[in-house]
């Protein structure tokens, strides 16, 4: 397979406040195992910012303007969301990243995929207003550019620990993207329970996944298995996009999920093989949270090495001890989306 790499320098040049956990090391964890793999062989590029019109086609007009006027000043969106100078610069770049990896996989041809090293991170940003340490919604830009460009069926599959509330937003009454999210449950920011499987004309095509705290590398491949890739499958994507946060990590501060990295590389390499069998291997994935640096380096290590060769490194998963949890989420998903999917 071949796989790039989409990154800048620029993403150091987002500032937080001291202690803040989505901190500019986090992206020095990610230029060092892009350098490593550009030693590889893996080639890294540098991406190119939104346009206005790209933002747009996934934000209010308003929002946008109001993350421009923070340009030059550091202001504080929220409780947890702080811009910096150059944080809109950097946001813009970040989405921008995402939309250059989907062109890069569209245009690339059979088995080409793609990684955007990014901060900040995109999946809770809404419609119209940045939250969670998010301003704009990084994965659902590249869905919207992706249409643009004349893909009918595009799916994001999102393994952050938290749920992606302003992508399901995006997509809940879209039946053209088909939006898998699991998460810690109950948890920030308190949406994607079990029965949110979309309004509308998107009936069926919300997945929510939401595993107890505690969830193992084990959880997590049984929910999959059993619910996310039959139905991902079922979808038929002509791309997936991966949301790849990795703060369900054993070690990661912000919650309480039990996931290795070797469990990360096997979700990683389930999700590419359906993307194999589905549309031609086409992946884009697309950096979202992760705050523990060591378990986000080894974490990144094992994604990308799934992405290249579509298998996953087993030493030290958890992946084959008992699923309490995955097999108690998938009970209480089935009911929901069975008059939809085939489970």
């Amino acid at each position: 397979m071949s796989v790039t790499l989409v990154t800048s320098p620029a993403f150091a040049d987002h500032l937080t406040p001291p202690g803040h956990p989505e901190r500019v090391e986090r992206f020095e964890v990610m230029r060092a195992v892009a350098r490593e793999l550009e030693r590889d062989g893996v080639p890294v590029v540098e991406p190119r910012p939104a346009t206005r019109e790209q933002l747009a086609a996934n934000h209010d007009e308003a929002h946008i303007a109001r993350i421009e006027e923070t340009a030059g000043h550091a202001v504080a969106l929220d409780p947890d969301t702080f811009t910096s100078p150059r944080t809109w610069e950097v946001a813009c770049l970040a989405a921008g990243a995402a939309v250059h990896a989907v062109d890069l996989v569209l245009d690339g041809g059979t088995g080409t995929r793609a990684m955007a090293l990014v901060r900040p991170p995109g999946h809770h940003a809404e419609y119209d207003r940045a939250m969670g340490f998010c301003f704009f919604n990084n994965i659902a830009v590249a869905a919207r550019h992706a249409a643009s460009r004349g893909l009918a069926r595009v799916a994001i599959v999102d393994y952050d620990v938290h749920h992606g509330n302003g992508t399901e937003h995006a997509f809940q009454e879209d039946a053209s993207v088909l939006f898998i999210s699991s998460h810690q449950y109950p948890y920030y920011p308190g949406t994607g329970a079990a029965g949110d499987v979309g309004i509308g004309a998107g009936l069926g095509y919300t997945v929510n996944l939401p595993l107890a705290a505690g969830a193992t590398d084990a959880d997590y491949l049984f929910a999959y298995q059993r619910v996310a890739l039959p139905i991902l499958e079922q979808f038929g994507p002509e791309l997936i996009l991966l949301s790849a946060g990795f703060d369900a990590h054993e070690d990661d501060p912000l919650a309480g999920m039990r996931v290795t990295a070797s469990g990360f590389g096997r979700l990683t390499a389930a999700i590419a093989r359906v993307a194999d069998r589905c549309c031609q291997g086409r992946l884009v994935a697309v950096t979202e949270g992760g705050y523990d640096l060591a378990g986000l380096a080894a974490s990144l290590r094992a994604s990308i090495g799934a992405l290249r060769t579509g298998t996953a490194d087993e030493h030290g998963s958890s992946a084959e001890t008992p699923a309490p949890r995955g097999e108690a989420v998938a009970r209480a998903v089935r009911p929901h989306l069975a008059p939809y999917w085939q489970l």
